[in-house]
């Protein structure tokens, strides 16, 4: 994890700092991105590779483009018309240093940059690709992240369903989770069943994050989190916990943790890597 953070947070500056953007507009969304991170995103292309027994270093592109999409959807989440908050990663978000004008503008010039990092992978087919643009913008866009967010927000101060929650995590959360994986196996020149198990897995441990974030919003710490806990009944949401009570939403996070491995363990791959990630998403603290 160590090693690849270091490899991640050294080639994300790269593609802003070069820019011919003005530099305010650079400040801010090198702001977000240097800001740091469990870079689990990006890692989890490299380590998706490395099941597949690929050279990570080719999906390196992928990697940080994937990174610069959830670090925009970061900036934006904090807006005041979002979830107005002040903290992210243990530093100001950032409409509180650079405005909120500015904040709206890096976040959508990280989003359009995210693309550009794709379009600059090297040793691959045309169709791949494409097909790795298609499955980002299904992933990001009204289909994916956006349309997750979207239906959070409608779903504040109302009693949802389990369906409904699982629809906005499965969208908000996991879609972007399971673009990194499945990245990762178009890379490899993995087989379409191959793929899909890639991306089964991947919106296991998609919700299973969200269900994790659920329980620390209750009983995490700013010091470890990084960022404000409480702000789920603050904003008066349905979460795992309150539908399914503390215990319940930890049965099922260990749940969804069970089906990932064993969709794991019905690929023919080293996926030890992949299978300590799954770990880590069930037990971290931040």
């Amino acid at each position: 994890m160590t090693s690849r953070k270091e490899l991640i947070e050294k080639e994300l500056p790269l593609y802003i700092e070069n820019l011919n953007a003005p530099q305010p507009l650079k400040e801010a969304m090198l702001y977000s991105l240097n800001a740091g991170g469990k870079r689990l995103r990006p890692i989890l292309v490299l380590a998706s590779l490395n099941a597949f027994g690929k050279e990570e270093a080719i999906g390196m592109p992928a990697a940080c483009a994937v990174e610069m999409i959830h670090t925009y959807s970061l900036i934006h989440d904090d807006l005041p018309c979002m979830d107005d908050d002040d903290l992210r990663r243990g530093k100001p978000t950032n409409h509180k240093v650079y405005g909120e004008a500015l904040a709206v503008l890096a976040g959508d010039g990280l989003l359009t940059q995210s693309f550009q990092a794709v379009i600059s992978l090297d040793h691959i087919e045309p169709a791949q690709k494409l097909r790795l643009i298609s499955e980002l913008v299904h992933a990001a866009g009204a289909e994916g992240m956006a349309g997750g967010q979207a239906a959070d927000m409608e779903g504040e101060a109302k009693n949802l369903t389990l369906q409904e929650l699982e629809y906005i995590h499965m969208h908000k959360t996991a879609k972007l989770l399971t673009f990194s994986l499945v990245a990762g196996a178009i890379l490899a020149g993995a087989g379409e069943s191959e793929i899909e198990k890639m991306r089964d897995f991947g919106q296991h441990i998609g919700i299973a994050f969200q269900i994790r974030d659920d329980i620390l919003d209750i009983e995490g710490t700013v010091d470890k989190i990084g960022k404000p806990v409480g702000s789920d009944t603050h904003n008066q949401k349905t979460t795992y916990p309150s539908l399914l009570t503390i215990n319940g939403a930890r049965d099922k996070l260990a749940s969804h943790i069970a089906l990932a491995k064993t969709v794991l363990g019905e690929l023919n791959m080293s996926h030890t890597f992949l299978q300590d990630l799954t770990d880590l998403i069930a037990l971290r603290e931040s």
